[in-house]
C-alpha cells in the first residue's frame, strides 16, 4: 500500500505546484496594477492638479517682472560684395537692429555705434554673393554679427541681430 501512495502523491504534488505558480503569478499582476495606478493617481495630483490663487498670483508677478528686450538701430549699410576681377560688381544692402535684454545696454551700446559699424563693413565686404544663399547664408552672417558686436562692446552682451531689409543687388 505504500507503493500505491506514493504515486498519488506525485499526482498531488504536481497539481500543487500549478496552484502556487497561478498565485504568484496572480499576486504579480496584482501588484503591477497597484503600481501603475498608484503611479498614475500621484503623477495626476502633482501634475494635473488644480493651482491655487497663490500659484496664479505668483504666475502673474513673474510675468510682470520679465522685461521686454530692448531695440538698438544700427545705421543703414551698403558695401560692394567681393568677386573675381571682370565680374559684375554687386552690392549689399542691410538694416539690421541689435536685440539687448535691458534699456540699460542701450546706452552702453551708442557710443560704441562707429566702432560696430566698422566691424559690420570689414566683414560685408569679404562675402561674395554666394556666401548669402539661403537661409544658411543668413544665418551664418546674423552669427558672424552678433559675435563681432559682443567682441566690441564686452563685456556687455547682444542678444541677437536681427535684419530689418537685406538686399543683394
Amino acid at each position: 500500500m505504500a507503493d500505491a501512495e506514493k504515486p498519488e502523491e506525485g499526482a498531488d504534488a504536481g497539481e500543487g505546484g500549478a496552484p502556487k505558480s497561478k498565485k504568484k503569478l496572480i499576486i504579480i499582476i496584482a501588484a503591477a496594477a497597484l503600481l501603475l495606478i498608484g503611479g498614475g493617481g500621484g503623477g495626476w495630483f502633482f501634475l494635473m492638479r488644480g493651482h491655487d490663487d497663490k500659484d496664479k498670483d505668483h504666475h502673474a508677478e513673474a510675468a510682470k517682472a520679465v522685461k521686454p528686450p530692448s531695440f538698438v538701430e544700427v545705421p543703414e549699410i551698403m558695401v560692394n560684395l567681393a568677386g573675381t576681377p571682370g565680374e559684375r560688381v554687386q552690392y549689399l544692402k542691410a538694416k539690421v537692429v541689435l536685440e539687448v535684454k535691458d534699456e540699460k545696454l542701450v546706452e552702453q551700446i551708442k557710443p560704441n555705434m562707429p566702432r560696430i559699424t566698422d566691424l559690420f563693413q570689414t566683414y560685408l565686404r569679404e562675402l561674395r554673393s554666394g556666401d548669402l544663399n539661403g537661409s544658411v547664408g543668413m544665418f551664418r552672417m546674423k552669427e558672424e554679427l552678433t559675435r563681432r558686436v559682443n567682441m566690441a562692446i564686452a563685456p556687455a552682451q547682444v542678444s541677437a541681430v536681427l535684419f530689418k531689409e537685406v538686399l543683394v543687388q
